[in-house]
């Protein structure tokens, strides 16, 4: 909703100021300037990036239109995984608990949190690093320094489209630069005509310097930012994950250790201790798997 309201505030505002002080909205409808350009620019983006990054690109944008951002409940759903998972740990044995992680869909703790069985990154990550507690041979430090550099991996790959986007927005005045000079080139071919029609061609041609800098700073630009934001708050979610699981190995009780998680999550999309108490009340004593 905000990017539509954006979006309005932008166009309207440029607009309406142009048509206010005098000028002829008819001047900017020049569609083969904003052909050069567009197409340029997508023919660069595809060049630069390899098809997993532009498809990954699409769904970024797709992720951006939704606001596709963890919620509280989605906070609440892997606090509460990561509870019953270390009271598994706790009071059954390694062959049980091995028996939840290995086959999760089976799984009386992982059922009870169908959206993170959806989400195979968040599951394998959640997986891999609880095998690894269970085996016993690994110290705390070493699993910190495993997860940090594991975190850091996924928010590389989920930055990508962030940096193709921001590349493209980079370039797009120099595109329109571009744009122009062939503007002016055809412009140049016209010097015999009158003043007024060769008037016209020129402020054709420095429709494309408008246009490149609109699309770089008021399209996107924001949009790549936008990206950024919006991968950034799913990345939280691992840090969750790994200040939880480490305070469990140093020692921490699993109500302690979900306090550490959930001290990560930004203040203003934090559940409340009480929210957070309710759901491990209200969490259903881990059983073997079938």
């Amino acid at each position: 909703m905000t990017i539509i309201i954006g979006l309005v505030v932008v166009f309207g505002c440029l607009l309406g100021g142009f048509a206010a002080m005098g000028g002829h909205l008819e001047v900017l409808v020049q569609p083969w300037e904003y052909f050069i350009i567009g197409g340029v620019a997508i023919g660069t983006f595809i060049v630069a990036n390899p098809m997993s990054v532009i498809k990954d690109t699409g769904k970024a944008l797709l992720e951006v239109f939704k606001n596709k951002v963890p919620k509280g409940q989605e906070y609440l759903d892997i606090i509460g995984l990561l509870f019953m998972l270390m009271q598994a740990i706790r009071s059954s044995t390694r062959a049980e608990v091995e028996a939840h992680i290995d086959d999760p869909e089976n799984s009386n703790i992982f059922s009870e949190f169908p959206d993170i069985l959806e989400d195979e990154e968040m599951l394998s990550f959640i997986a891999d690093y609880v095998r690894l507690i269970i085996l016993g041979n690994a110290r705390p430090h070493e699993i910190e320094a495993l997860m940090e550099e594991e975190i850091h991996t996924i928010s590389r790959d989920k930055m990508k489209p962030y940096q193709a986007v921001q590349a493209v927005s980079d370039g797009l005045p120099a595109i329109g630069i571009v744009a122009a000079v062939l503007g002016v080139i055809k412009a140049m071919g016209s010097l015999d005509k009158p003043p007024e029609y060769l008037g016209a061609l020129i402020g054709a041609a420095l429709v494309g310097t408008f246009a490149g800098i609109l699309m770089s700073y008021g399209l996107a630009g924001p949009f790549a930012t936008a990206i950024k934001s919006v991968r950034d708050k799913q990345n939280r979610r691992y840090v969750i994950v790994k200040q939880t699981l480490i305070a469990f190995m140093n020692g921490a009780t699993p109500h302690l250790a979900v306090e550490y998680g959930r001290k990560t999550i930004s203040k203003k999309d934090r559940p409340t201790l009480e929210t957070v108490e309710e759901q491990m009340l209200n969490s259903p004593m881990p059983q073997a798997a079938e």
